[in-house]
């Protein structure tokens, strides 16, 4: 290799080892503080979003805030995100933002569950009474002693610890109470969460077992980002959305199988997958899953079956009724809009999807009824294209098409023929010696 091209050769390896060996974009060396945003319905992708934050501000030792916007959510990951908080070895600090925003429910007992917390102005917590979701009569409150006697002691201990007011935490279960900003004592209000650095700045806390002193007031601002896979999955877990990827995943699934060579049935299957581990955010039943399965099994097998009733009918109500006990999560705690929101997209999404599949399995029916173009041809009328002898292969036009046949007489080019069967691409025929009947 000559010199000049080795001399080249280096200087590029040496730029591209530059390139990879400097570091990236590097924070301010002095105290750091982290925001994770919490919005959206509590499940278990919140967990791992949550976690994730929890891991980042550790490795510098610094401060997590935890910027709340919730209407609330499953009881079982709101218990896992208070379990992570109380582990954690950085305070992680509550903060109701921006104004306007709420922390109802599930958003509440983490809120009393922080080192410290706090709220902007206009913001509103509380409403944490449980509720289930039946399969009849949509969303319903829990009023059980256990249940209630429960929550009620959990959020109340965690009150306590923190030196919040207990009684209030109490009444946010036993009588959905609501409290605004300015109404919830032993909360910070900050306009924005600058104002809520310099508040707290110099506080001194418990986290992880360990005392820690907050140095905040001048501290950088560290937002932190999801990683792609809690992106991924939170888009998931919108219950609207995975609904609709069931639903639309069973149908097309099912004209796959019905239809194969098109690839509909990969098509359904990864957004049936993709439904449903959207739906397991919220808990899948068993029961559910079985009863959709074999609503799919039915209706697959009334595209097959030459008639159309009960097992299509029978396959679109296992289907309605497995989407009714898709979710069995137990109490969820959550704002009352957004579980009616939840229970009709249930209700809608089964009996709009169903009700495309019956219209389409009724046209197929349609189809299938009707006589078939081989059986229509017999008794009419084709034009010899060539001199026909019996039993020699040659052309006849029908209907402007050019089919081949055999005739069982001798006939002119030009002379008429009638079809008397069809054996597949080919045609038998005999020479016309009446008048000519009417084509159809």
């Amino acid at each position: 290799m000559p010199r000049n091209s080795v001399s080249v050769a280096l200087t590029i390896v040496a730029l591209f080892s530059l390139v990879f060996l400097l570091p990236g974009p590097v924070h301010g060396q002095g105290p750091r503080v982290y925001v994770a945003e919490v919005t959206g319905t509590i499940s278990s992708v919140t967990v791992e979003a949550v976690d994730e934050a929890i891991a980042t501000a550790s490795l510098t030792s610094s401060p997590l805030i935890l910027a709340l916007d919730t209407p609330g959510g499953t009881l079982d990951a709101t218990f896992k995100i208070i379990a992570s908080i109380e582990r954690s070895r950085v305070p992680v600090i509550g903060y109701v933002t921006p104004a306007g925003a709420t922390a109802w429910s599930a958003g509440t007992f983490i809120l009393m569950s922080t080192h410290i917390a706090a709220m902007a102005p206009l913001t509103v917590i509380g409403s944490a009474q449980p509720v289930t979701i039946g399969p009849a009569g949509g969303p319903t409150a829990v009023t059980d002693s256990k249940t209630i006697n429960a929550l009620t002691e959990f959020i109340a201990i965690r009150a306590e610890a923190h030196e919040r007011n207990v009684t209030a935490a109490r009444a946010f279960i036993t009588e959905n109470l609501n409290l605004k900003a300015n109404e919830a004592e032993a909360f910070g209000v900050a306009k924005d969460t600058r104002e809520l650095l310099t508040f707290i700045d110099g506080n001194p806390v418990e986290a992880g077992g360990q005392p820690y002193r907050l140095t905040t007031a001048n501290a950088e601002l560290i937002v932190i980002s999801p990683s792609l896979r809690v992106l991924i999955l939170r888009t998931l877990a919108d219950p609207v959305l995975a609904s609709l990827l069931l639903f639309i995943g069973l149908y097309w699934l099912i004209f796959g199988v019905s239809s194969p060579g098109h690839g509909s049935e990969v098509g359904g299957a990864v957004l049936l997958i993709a439904g449903l581990v959207g739906l397991g955010v919220f808990g899948v039943n068993l029961g559910g899953l079985v009863l959709i399965g074999i609503g799919a099994a039915l209706l697959i097998a009334e595209l097959y079956n030459p008639g159309f009733g009960a097992l299509g009918i029978g396959g679109f109500i296992a289907v309605i009724l497995g989407s009714l006990l898709l979710f069995s999560p137990g109490p969820l705690i959550i704002a009352q809009p957004d579980l009616f929101l939840l229970f009709l997209v249930l209700i809608t999404a089964p009996v709009a999807f169903g009700a495309f599949f019956l219209f389409a399995a009724y046209k197929i029916l349609q189809v299938r009824q009707q006589k078939p173009i081989g059986w229509s041809m017999i008794e009419d009328t084709a034009e010899a294209v060539d001199d026909l002898e019996p039993g020699v292969e040659g052309f006849v036009l029908y209907q402007g098409e050019l089919w081949r046949a055999i005739s069982d007489g001798p006939v002119k080019k030009g002379g008429k023929v009638k079809i008397t069967a069809k054996e597949g691409p080919m045609l038998r025929v005999s020479p016309l010696t009446g008048p000519s009947p009417t084509n159809t």
